[in-house]
């Protein structure tokens, strides 16, 4: 549904106006200042972590290595259901990141 603007079977279940202001993500000065290493350049905006890269990506993202990662350029979603035995993304994301992101860029040269 947030890969799909919103929609669900060609029905407006969340509006446009929310999905878009989620997008957007937050101020990347006031994230950067909370110390987030491996996510350089990110934001944080309503329980999502927007990624401002030249696909747009964001995701959701739990502790254990749980996520959810919409990259609208690609038209992919990748759903992880994991259980890392360290409760921090910041183990895992120098390795889940690119690999997410080489995924995308795969998709798009099938294209």
């Amino acid at each position: 549904m947030m890969l799909m603007g919103g929609k669900a079977n060609g029905q407006q279940i969340v509006p446009v106006a929310a999905i878009e202001d989620i997008r957007k993500g937050g101020r990347k000065d006031l994230f950067a200042k909370a110390g987030y290493k491996t996510l350089p350049g990110w934001s944080y905006r309503s329980m999502w972590w927007v990624s401002h890269n030249a696909h747009g990506a964001y995701a959701a993202r739990g502790v254990y290595g749980q996520a959810i990662y919409i990259d609208p350029k690609a038209e992919m979603v990748i759903a992880r259901f994991a259980s890392y035995p360290v409760g921090a993304n910041a183990t895992i994301d120098p390795t889940s990141l690119p690999a997410y992101e080489a995924v995308a860029e795969h998709l798009l040269r099938l294209k």
